[in-house]
């Protein structure tokens, strides 16, 4: 009986604490404390039921020893009531009719429950089955609440609207790169002089905002569910299941970013397909690459980097593991299609678009040393930095395989008519974009040229104090357009007539000239080298005169008339008209075919023939002309007026070949 006493005794002492702590009045009777312990194991719910069914048949000891038997296990069998609605609750869940998706915080309540009883039981010993439950909870919650935030992260995803992006004012800015540019083809020179001019105006090098700026706002998940990412990546985080809500973060923002360089027209290309596209193709992918790096780092990285901060709050690490491995991928896509064109075969026509690419890289690198500024993100930042190191190097290495094609350019073809030359309008036009690259190409050449020894082959062409005390891009130029005129002059010998090899020359050296003065070139090149050309193109000018012209004018010179003016030989006359109106003609019939593209030079060079030759006909007609006219057929000899020949000196170097008809004059 005193044992009896006893075991019930412990069972009424156990359910008191249990009810205390409950804050539950302990003025209860023996069944009450049963019925209450009943609620939070099975074996005291049988015991309960045990002790009511025989409460009138059985003996009080009996009751005793169940109780007892109870009482000896109670302190490892007791569940807290809340523990066990939130269990339920969890596994439950997902299993009509308890499923119920609008009440997600009574759900992370529960999870909530549970994570704060393996908290508190986390002291206890580790095959306590209590603990083992709340496990076996928490993992059913973490898997539910897994698929949760993929889900919601998934639906929630905004729509990359590539049409607002078009429109921004920062990605129009980005947007004047160099893809209105058109590469001039070595074989053709060029395109039309219109295009010419449209070409001059590529990229300006506007420098966009760094992180933080305001240019442009993107939301990439809907605000509405930034509370329940949050909520849910809060409660895997205190569970210790960081690892899988990093995963399903990284995986569908991947996803995304993915799309989005799609979207952007960026393919995933290994280094070899890169090397097999053809230039068109290429010049295509290298543009939108430039346009794609800027749009990727300055607005969806930068946005990709709010989100994170945004969802794990609190957590530093799991921002930037989340950030790197969603972030790392579309990086290195874009910077091995860089590592690619760097390495790639080097040809004339990549430069602009390689230091496009370059500068592209160069304005967001600090961009990138900033998204990417943790321990593990110094892999991206390297990878970057070598990357736009060599498109550096591959810059100057097309720059230097320019230079070495104007040397090399061997074409016998000469121009017709003595027009300019295809090469000289290939180099100049190519030059004049290059200056707008003067920073970038200063740069590169400077650290180039520091580690070279000088190349007496590029310096030791005559005169080269205007190579002294200018920038390297300058000192290049000047020594590429000396290049280039040595090719000109190889080439002017090509021509028989003597005067269209000045002609030839003439014209190409004012191209060149015109060029620079329509362009920043000037002042790159500076006025003394403007001046010094135009002093080359008046000896050219002097030189045809010379060439063309003197034996024309000996003709109407008195050496060879015998006595004065007035006995001169009527034979003799004759003979000087007729091998005037001969040379005359020759030179009509040939130099109406000769060609001087640019009108004011056209003009000037036709007044400057009239200067030397109409005074001296003028003269010789005014003193001889007299002897002929009041003979018979004078007209066959003194065949032109001054006036005609006037006339016909403007049909002069307009490229169609003229021939003039043996016309009498007027009254004769």
């Amino acid at each position: 009986m005193a044992a009896t006493i006893e075991g019930q005794d412990r069972v009424l002492a156990a359910a008191q604490q249990i009810v205390k702590s409950l804050n539950t009045s302990t003025n209860v009777d023996t069944d009450d404390m049963l019925m209450i312990l009943s609620n939070f194991d099975n074996r005291l719910s049988k015991l309960s039921n045990l002790m009511t069914s025989s409460s009138s048949s059985t003996p009080t000891s009996a009751k005793a020893a169940a109780a007892a038997a109870a009482a000896a296990g109670a302190d490892d069998s007791f569940v807290d009531p809340r523990f066990e609605a939130a269990e339920q609750l969890i596994l439950h869940w997902n299993s009509p009719p308890n499923a119920d998706p609008d009440s997600t915080f009574e759900y992370l309540a529960a999870v909530d429950e549970i994570i704060q009883m393996t908290e508190d039981l986390n002291v206890q010993p580790e095959n306590d089955p209590v603990m083992d439950r709340a496990e076996a909870a928490l993992q059913h919650a973490m898997a539910h609440l897994e698929d949760e935030f993929r889900h919601i992260l998934i639906v929630n995803t905004v729509p990359f609207d590539a049409g607002r992006l078009h429109e921004s004012s920062f990605i129009r800015r980005c947007s004047l790169s160099s893809s209105a540019v058109e590469i001039p083809d070595f074989e053709t020179g060029t395109l039309s002089e219109d295009q010419e001019d449209v070409n001059s105006g590529r990229y300006n090098h506007i420098k966009g905002k760094s992180l933080g700026g305001d240019e442009f706002s993107l939301d990439l998940v809907y605000p509405d569910a930034m509370i329940d990412l949050r909520e849910i990546s809060n409660r895997m985080i205190r569970s210790g299941y960081e690892k899988e809500c990093c995963q399903v973060y990284s995986s569908v923002r991947r996803e995304v970013l993915d799309e989005c360089l799609a979207i952007l027209g960026i393919e995933k290309l290994s280094i070899e397909e890169v090397h097999r596209i053809e230039w068109q193709s290429l010049d295509e992918k290298m543009k939108k690459w430039i346009y794609a790096v800027k749009v990727l780092v300055r607005i969806l990285l930068s946005a990709e980097k709010s989100l994170c901060e945004q969802i794990f709050v609190g957590s530093e690490l799991i921002k930037e593991v989340c950030f790197m491995e969603t972030a790392k991928g579309c990086v290195m896509q874009l910077l091995n299609f860089g590592e690619a064109v760097a390495i790639g075969r080097r040809s004339s026509e990549k430069l602009f678009r390689i230091l496009d690419m370059y500068d592209a890289l160069a304005d967001v690198l600090p961009d990138i040393d900033l998204l990417f500024s943790d321990e593990a993100g110094e892999m991206v930042c390297s990878e970057a930095k070598g990357v736009l190191d060599g498109l550096g190097e591959a810059a100057i290495g097309t720059f230097v395989e320019f230079e070495n094609a104007v040397q090399r350019e061997a074409s016998k073809k000469p121009t017709q008519g003595g027009e300019i030359h295809p090469l000289t309008r290939y180099v100049m036009n190519y030059v004049k974009l290059l200056v707008d690259y003067s920073d970038t190409l200063n740069g590169l050449l400077e650290n180039l040229e520091s580690g070279m020894e000088p190349d007496s082959s590029r310096t030791d062409n005559g005169d080269n104090s205007e190579l002294e005390n200018v920038a390297p891009l300058a000192r290049r130029l000047m020594l590429l357009i000396k290049s280039l005129e040595g090719n000109l002059e190889g080439k002017s010998r090509m021509y028989e007539d003597c005067g269209m090899q000045y002609i030839f020359l003439m014209n190409n050296v004012h191209y060149i000239v015109q060029k620079v003065k329509d362009s920043e070139l000037q002042k790159l090149l500076g006025d003394q080298w403007v001046r010094k050309r135009r002093g080359q193109i008046r000896q050219h000018a002097t030189s045809y005169l010379r060439a063309s012209w003197s034996k024309v004018l000996s003709c109407l010179k008195d050496e060879g008339l015998s006595g004065s003016s007035s006995n001169a030989s009527k034979v003799a006359l004759k003979e000087r008209f007729k091998n005037f109106n001969a040379c005359f003609e020759e030179i009509y019939r040939i130099q109406t075919g000769w060609k001087v593209p640019d009108a004011q030079l056209r003009e000037e060079l036709r007044i400057s023939i009239s200067e030397k030759v109409l005074p001296a006909y003028r003269s010789f007609l005014g003193r001889f002309g007299g002897h002929l006219e009041s003979g018979r057929n004078a007209g066959k000899y003194i065949k032109y007026t001054l006036e005609d020949l006037e006339g016909y000196l403007l049909d002069l170097f307009e490229g169609t070949p003229l021939v003039l008809h043996h016309m009498r004059r007027k009254g004769t």
